[in-house]
């Protein structure tokens, strides 16, 4: 039997919660020491999948949503922004601030997991995202976030406009949905039991601990 334990993550990268929840998930797989243990993978989720090219105010898109006040809006971002400063992530929202549409980014991210850079294009594209209001949907963007991370950009670049491609990277993410996960960040274990939104460091330590006792 494997001793490793092998945790998919479904998420977004224009989801704060999930840099939030993935902050604290590496912060107990680190406080438990079992780093050579893990199998991390990201898997896909689009928030908004039928979010157009030119994106839309941010403010303007979660009251349209979900309903939610200018007050409630202003206070949910001062929660994130707080969270965030408290793990070193940095969220610079502003009266700017976009969402935008993501599936050129998880076509991206599927081929940075080919190349065993998935990780550090997810967390790259988090911060470009978040804290230096950079628009994750344009390809210039993304050709210099691939690069910085040290994949061949123009390899990575031609998959983007490939029928192939994009008909797998949507299979891949029909998936996850058709599995029952509907809202991001969704933590799978073992591929057996999942955790749903950003848990505190103990939570996952505890969840992480009985998965090893079971190997």
């Amino acid at each position: 039997m494997s001793t490793k334990i092998k945790l998919d993550v479904v998420s977004d990268v224009v989801c704060p919660w999930c840099i939030i929840g993935y902050n604290s998930l590496n912060q107990a797989i680190v406080e438990l020491g079992i780093e050579d243990q893990i199998e991390l993978e990201w898997q896909p989720f689009e928030l908004n999948p039928d979010m157009p090219a030119e994106g839309e105010n941010l403010r303007d898109h979660v009251a349209r949503k979900y309903g939610s006040s200018a007050q409630d809006s202003a206070k949910a971002r001062e929660n994130i922004t707080q969270r965030g400063a408290d793990q070193g992530f940095a969220f610079n929202f502003n009266d700017d601030s976009k969402i935008v549409n993501t599936f050129d980014a998880h076509i991206l991210l599927d081929y940075a997991k080919s190349q065993g850079k998935q990780t550090a294009l997810k967390l790259r594209l988090f911060s470009a995202y978040f804290t230096e209001h950079k628009d994750v949907s344009d390809r210039n963007v993304l050709a210099s976030e691939v690069a910085a991370v040290g994949l061949d950009a123009d390899e990575a670049m031609a998959l983007l406009d490939n029928p192939e491609v994009r008909a797998h990277l949507k299979a891949e993410k029909d998936q996850w949905t058709a599995a029952g996960i509907s809202s991001v960040p969704t933590v799978v274990f073992n591929r057996t039991s999942a955790l749903n939104g950003a848990h505190p460091v103990e939570t996952y330590k505890q969840v992480l601990t009985e998965l090893l006792a079971k190997q």
